[in-house]
C-alpha cells in the first residue's frame, strides 16, 4: 500500500508540473493569437490578458490525454534512473502491480476533468464568446435554446435586437413564427416586429408576413402599427456564427447537455454531434487511463537497455495516433456513419487493449 500511494504521489506531481509547465505556455502564445486576432480594434493589454484565461481551459482540456502521456513518461524514467523499478520487481512486484497507481490517479483526474473541469470550460467559453462579440460589433451577439423556442440576440453600435422564434431549419438559417425586439443604446424598446418566418440574408434578416409596431414614448403602437407581405432587417450575425455556436458541444457543461439535446430536437435541430460528445465526455476517463497504460508499455525499461529516446517518441506518436483514431470516430458518428455509442466508446476500450496486449508481450514475451 505505501508502495502505491508512493507512486501515485510522483505520478500526481508530474502531471501537475506538466500542467503549469503548458498552461504557461499556452497562455504565452494565445496572447499573441489574440492580440493578432484583435490587432485593429485597439484593445488594451488586460482585455487580451483577459481573453487569453477565458481561452486557456478549453485548450488544456483538449490537450489533456498528452499531459497524461507525458505525466507517465516522467514517472517511469525517473523510477527506471534510480533502479526503483528493478527493486520493484526484486520485491516481487510485477508490471501491471505498479500501474495500479497510476491509473487509478488518471482515473480520478479523468473523473474530475468531466465533473470539474467540463462546466468551468463551458462558462469560460461562453464568456469568451461574448467578450470577443462585443469587441468585435460593438454589441455582444448570442444564442440560446430553451423550451420556449430559441433565442438569438444580435448587437451593433446603435442597440441590442433580441430575437425569438419558435423553430428553424436545420442550419438556423429561417426561423418560423419570429419576433424582433429592438432595444435603443439609451432609451429602452423602441421596436417589435412579427413575422411567419426570417430568412437570415447577408447582413440582413428578410421578413415574410410581417407586423412593425413602435414602442417610442408618446406614440400608439397598434395605432401606428404597419404590415408588410416582405420586411428586412439589418443584423451583424452571420450563419457562420450561429453554426459556431450551435456546434459547440463543449460550450454545454455536461449537466446541461441532457436537456439541451432535448431542446435541441424541439427546435428542429440535430442532436447527435451533442449526444456524441456527451458519451465521449463519459468515456474520457477510461481514455486517459488507456493513455497511461500506453505510455507505460514503452518506459517501464531500465535505462542500460539503450533506446530510451525512441521509446519515449514511440509512446508519443502512438498516444497522437489513438487521439487521432477518436476524433475521427466521433467525426464519422457525428455524421450518422457509425452509431453513436460505438463512435464514443470504442477508441477508449481499443486503447485500453492495445496498451494492456503491449504490456503484456513486454513482460511476458
Amino acid at each position: 500500500m505505501i508502495l502505491h500511494l508512493y507512486f501515485a504521489r510522483r505520478f500526481a506531481m508530474g502531471f501537475l508540473l506538466i500542467t503549469a509547465v503548458l498552461f504557461a505556455l499556452v497562455v504565452l502564445i494565445d496572447a499573441v493569437d489574440q492580440a493578432r486576432r484583435f490587432a485593429g480594434l485597439d484593445l488594451g493589454w488586460q482585455q487580451i490578458l483577459g481573453l487569453t484565461l477565458l481561452n486557456t481551459p478549453q485548450t488544456i482540456n483538449l490537450i489533456l490525454p498528452l499531459i497524461m502521456i507525458l505525466a507517465t513518461v516522467t514517472l517511469f524514467i525517473s523510477l527506471a534512473r534510480s533502479s526503483e523499478l528493478v527493486v520493484t520487481r526484486a520485491a516481487g512486484r510485477s508490471a501491471l502491480s505498479a500501474l495500479r497507481a497510476p491509473v487509478a490517479v488518471a482515473l480520478i483526474i479523468g473523473v474530475f476533468a468531466v465533473t470539474m473541469l467540463n462546466p468551468i470550460v463551458a462558462a469560460t467559453s461562453n464568456r469568451y464568446l461574448q467578450l470577443s462579440e462585443s469587441y468585435r460589433a460593438g454589441g455582444a451577439s448570442a444564442f440560446s435554446i430553451s423550451d420556449e423556442g430559441l433565442w438569438l440576440r444580435q448587437g451593433s453600435e446603435n442597440g441590442q435586437t433580441v430575437i425569438r422564434a419558435f423553430r428553424s431549419n436545420a442550419d438556423a438559417s429561417v426561423l418560423y413564427d419570429v419576433t424582433f425586439l429592438s432595444y435603443d443604446k439609451n432609451n429602452g424598446p423602441i421596436q417589435r416586429i412579427e413575422a411567419a418566418s426570417a430568412t437570415l440574408l447577408d447582413g440582413a434578416w428578410s421578413l415574410s408576413n410581417a407586423k412593425s409596431w413602435p414602442l417610442r414614448t408618446g406614440i400608439n403602437p397598434e395605432g401606428n402599427a404597419e404590415v408588410f407581405e416582405t420586411f428586412t432587417v439589418p443584423s451583424t450575425l452571420t450563419l457562420d456564427r450561429i453554426r459556431e455556436t450551435i456546434g459547440k458541444p463543449a460550450a454545454v457543461s455536461i449537466y446541461e447537455l441532457p436537456r439541451f439535446i432535448r431542446q435541441l430536437e424541439q427546435a428542429g435541430f440535430s442532436p447527435r454531434q451533442h449526444k456524441v460528445w456527451l458519451q465521449a465526455e463519459i468515456a474520457r476517463p477510461l481514455f486517459l487511463m488507456a493513455m497511461v497504460l500506453v505510455a507505460s508499455a514503452f518506459t517501464m525499461r531500465h535505462t542500460r537497455f539503450g533506446g530510451t529516446g525512441v521509446a519515449v517518441i514511440t509512446a508519443v506518436l502512438l498516444g497522437f495516433g489513438l487521439y487521432f483514431i477518436r476524433s475521427f470516430a466521433q467525426i464519422l458518428g457525428e455524421n450518422g456513419q457509425i452509431p453513436v455509442l460505438l463512435a464514443a466508446w470504442a477508441p477508449p476500450v481499443a486503447s485500453v487493449l492495445l496498451a494492456l496486449g503491449l504490456l503484456l508481450h513486454a513482460e511476458d514475451g
